[in-house]
This record gives structure tokens, sequence and C-alpha cells, in this order.
């Protein structure tokens, strides 16, 4: 089971751009939905989650103000609104669904499972 991401590609400084997460086999409004990044030759870093719910959201200091986590769960689909996008904001994204030992609000990636196929976001001018 993974889930499947849409968005990201290149933008200059400043620019926007929208990541979407769904999932094909399972409900996923029943879980709540993390966002991650990998840049390279770091480790993967939480950034965004939200709850089951939609009412319960959480962010890393590197993109609180910038980045909005929401989802539609009638759509089934969780989404990553990212603006005033920086060079430092480059890296593959990912997004998960909570996993068995998932604590609310957690951004830490071992607490999540069912790991989309990512996709690279890059900021350069």
């Amino acid at each position: 089971l993974q889930l499947v991401q849409s968005g990201g590609g290149s933008v200059q400084p400043g620019g926007s751009l929208r990541l979407s997460c769904t999932a094909s086999v399972f409900t996923l409004g029943d879980f709540a939905v993390g966002w991650f990044r990998e840049a390279a030759g770091k480790e993967r870093e939480g950034i965004a989650c939200i709850s089951s719910s939609g009412d319960k959201v959480n962010y890393a200091d590197s993109v609180r103000g910038r980045f909005t986590i929401s989802r539609d769960n009638a759509k089934d689909a969780a989404y990553l609104q990212m603006n005033n996008l920086q060079p430092e904001d480059t890296g593959i994204y990912y997004c998960a669904m909570e996993g068995p030992y998932y604590s609310p609000a957690s951004l830490n990636p071992y607490e999540y499972d069912h790991w989309s196929q990512g996709t690279a976001v890059t900021v350069s001018s």
C-alpha cells in the first residue's frame, strides 16, 4: 500500500508550488497525514502534519508561515501549499500516513507509514 503524490517541479525563489497526496486502496480520511522532505545529504525531515479530521496541524519552524497543510476528506486527499519558496526548500518531498506508533502532531518520520513515491522540488534562480 502506498500513497500517490502529485505536484512539485522547479520554481524561482519566492515562487509557489502545491503538492497533492491521495490514497488508492484505503480511506485517507481515517488517518493523520504528514509531509516530509529530504535534501541532498540530509536526513528526512518532517515539515507539516494534519489530523484525520483536519482540525489540528503542526509545522516545522523551517516552514511555518510559508507552507500550509490541508485536506479534503470528501476527495480523500491532502495538500501542501508552499509559498515564498527558497533555495533551502529544495529536496524530495513525500507524504505519508500515521503508522502504528504515531503520536498526535508528531513530525517524526518513524511514526509514519505507507510513504508516497516522492517528488522533486527545486528552487533556484
